[in-house]
Parts: structure tokens; C-alpha cells; sequence
């Protein structure tokens, strides 16, 4: 009998469960698992940064912020006949989705977005899942997306709401929310998570879960991120994460969202095959494979493959849990470009840590 799903989890429950004897924790966590997953069988995503580097916001933990002084090469947007070759050596390496990445704000309607449609539509033609995060998106732009073929649309929470006006200033939780919203009006997956050891307490790790139970339907996908600190960001002196702490919210996100594809995601390079292992059975069902994740070391795709013949494991085919999106052509879309260029809200506040570090970003660009 499969457990229901609620979406009126509180944060005293999810704290009850987060904190329970650990292999208490892992039973309860596989037990679910097992309800509504096949427990051998793991989803490969590769993860493409089709524009990198020169993003507007101050994200405390990304090196891709313009304002903040690291070594990250940027480059302009890829073309779809990079993206295409990317996809294929993912394909043929075993993942059955592709995410792309730019490092944009938000969307704006024009020439860029509609070589992003373009590459969303080539790639779903090869036969795999296509996901995007490019920031916010109006309703029209997730339209546009689902009609060129787009399976999933990434927006990280990153953290609880209260946590997360000390990582970024630049927009507000509420934007990431009504993206999501935009997306859930198509037929378009959700995939939302987010990121620990940013500095946060296990209230705030709790709070970030409760926000994403409470979506109704939850996210088809969450990935779990520990963060990798990168020099030049303002969080580049936190202390890595544990394996306990990554197998605890592995757990506890298994738990209170059984139908999700949980991802282990940022981190894994610091995790031993053991402790990778552990995370497996306590419900992590899907992975990032490649030598990077955007712009942080990633395992590599063959050193993955060894790891899941040693556990059993299989990479998962695509469309399993949802059938292949059909793509529209552009010249038969229903919805077009509107020249879109939407102001999503700043907030006012500022962050001493970030604003600190742009700085020092200025003093080093000047030296």
C-alpha cells in the first residue's frame, strides 16, 4: 500500500524525522523508497553550461557572478550544433537527460532564446529529457519552452525563505515561486532544490523541504546540493558538509516527497563510493554525470559507471515516469515571442559577506 503524499508537512515534523536515530532514519527512508521506486535503478543527467560566467546576481555561493573575482572563463551562448555534439557523448556515455544552463537572470525574449528553443527542441529529437534553467520565466516563455519539447525546467529554492535574504539580494523567494507556478501552467516537470552547508541551521534545512512538500504537485525532481566553495565567492570559507548531513536530508526529502527524483547533486567529488552508497539506499535516485556541474568538479562519467556495477545499479531510460514530450516546430507554435523583457522584484537589503566580496573583486580588477 503506497504511503500518500501530503503537502502539509510542518517544520517541527520534518525536524522529528531529520533527527531520528540514524538508522531508524535509513529504514524509514528506504522503506518508502521501495513503495514507489525501483531501488537498482539510478536517472544520469548531464549537466551543460550553454552560457557561462557574467550573471547580474550576488548568489552567495555562485562563481559565476559577475561581481565576484574567481577563475571561471565565461562564454557566450553555445550554438545548437555544440549543444547536439554534447548530447550525443551524454547519450552514449548513459545519461538519459540533458539540463542546460545559463547563467542569466531571467529570460528575455529574442535571438538567444530562440536558439535555446532550438537546442531544446534538437536534443528531445535524440531521444532524451531536456531540462533548462535560465532563471525566471514568464508564463508565456514556459509555453514557448513546452511546445519546443522541454521535459523539465530547473528553479533551486535554494534554502528557507528566511535563510535565503542572507545568500541573495538580488531577487526575491517569492520570483522563484511564481517561476515554478509559470511552469506547473504547462505540461513541463518541475525540478527544485537546493543547496547545504551555506551556513544555514536544520531549521532552515527543514524550512526549505516544507516549502517544497507544500507545492501541489511536489517537484518531480529535487536535487540536493552540498556546497563546494569556491574562492572569491562570499561563502568561500564555509566548512564542507558531512556525509551524515548529505544522507540526512537524502533521507528526510525521501521521506516527505515519495514520488520525487531526488538528486545527488553538487559535492559528490568529497563523497567516497560508501557514503555515496548510503545515499542510494536512503532514496537518492538520480545523479549529475560529467567531469563538471556548470562550473564545479563532478565525478567522472566512467569512474560512476565502475561505482554502479560494483552497487547493482542501472542508469535509468528516459521517459520512464513520463511520456516524451511531442516538439512543435516554430513555424506551427501557438505561442510567440512577445518581446518579453520582464523586471522581476530586487529586494532592497544588502548582504555584508557578498557586498564584502565584491570588493575585494573591484580592488583585485583594478590591480
Amino acid at each position: 500500500m503506497l504511503t500518500n503524499t501530503r503537502h502539509d508537512w510542518t517544520k517541527e515534523e520534518v525536524l522529528a524525522i531529520y533527527n531520528k536515530p540514524i538508522m531508524e532514519l535509513l529504514y524509514d527512508a528506504a522503506t518508502v523508497h521501495r513503495e514507489y521506486h525501483n531501488p537498482n535503478q539510478v536517472q544520469v543527467s548531464t549537466l551543460l553550461s550553454i552560457k557561462t560566467g557574467g550573471c547580474p546576481e550576488d548568489c552567495g555561493y555562485c562563481p559565476q557572478a559577475a561581481r565576484y573575482h574567481t577563475d571561471i572563463e565565461g562564454n557566450d551562448l553555445m550554438s545548437v550544433s555544440q549543444v547536439k555534439a554534447q548530447a550525443l557523448r551524454a547519450k552514449s556515455s548513459g545519461s538519459s537527460r540533458v539540463c542546460m544552463g545559463a547563467a542569466w537572470r531571467n529570460v528575455k525574449d529574442g535571438p538567444e532564446f530562440d536558439q535555446v528553443l532550438e537546442m531544446v527542441r534538437t536534443i528531445n529529437k535524440l531521444d532524451m529529457e531536456v531540462c533548462c534553467t535560465l532563471g525566471m520565466i514568464t508564463e508565456n516563455q514556459a509555453h514557448r519552452l513546452a511546445e519546443a519539447g522541454l521535459y523539465a525546467y530547473n528553479h533551486n529554492l535554494d534554502s528557507s525563505e528566511e535563510y535565503y535574504k542572507e545568500v541573495i539580494s538580488t531577487r526575491g523567494y517569492q520570483d522563484r515561486l511564481d517561476t515554478i507556478g509559470n511552469v506547473r501552467k504547462t505540461n513541463v516537470t518541475v525540478c527544485s532544490g537546493g543547496i547545504i552547508g551555506m551556513g544555514e541551521n536544520v531549521e532552515d534545512r527543514a524550512g526549505m523541504l516544507v516549502a517544497l512538500a507544500s507545492l501541489s504537485p511536489q517537484p518531480e525532481s529535487t536535487p540536493i546540493n552540498a556546497l563546494v566553495a569556491v574562492e572569491g565567492t562570499p561563502l568561500e570559507e564555509q566548512e564542507p558538509v558531512s556525509i551524515w548531513e548529505m544522507i540526512r536530508m537524502v533521507a528526510t526529502t525521501r521521506i516527505v516527497m515519495p514520488q520525487t527524483q531526488v538528486r545527488l547533486s553538487a559535492g559528490r567529488t568529497s563523497m567516497s563510493r560508501e557514503g555515496q552508497a548510503m545515499c542510494f539506499f536512503a532514496g537518492a535516485n538520480s545523479i549529475f554525470a560529467g567531469d563538471k556541474l556548470l562550473t564545479t568538479p563532478n565525478p567522472d562519467v566512467n569512474e560512476d559507471m565502475e561505482m554502479f556495477k560494483m552497487l547493482g545499479l542501472e542508469p535509468m531510460k528516459p521517459f520512464v515516469k513520463k511520456a516524451q514530450p511531442e516538439t512543435v516546430e516554430e513555424q506551427y507554435s501557438k505561442y510567440k515571442d512577445q518581446g518579453e523583457k520582464p523586471r522581476w522584484t530586487r529586494p532592497d537589503h544588502k548582504i555584508e559577506r557578498n557586498e564584502q566580496a565584491k570588493e575585494m573583486a573591484k580592488a583585485a580588477k583594478a590591480n
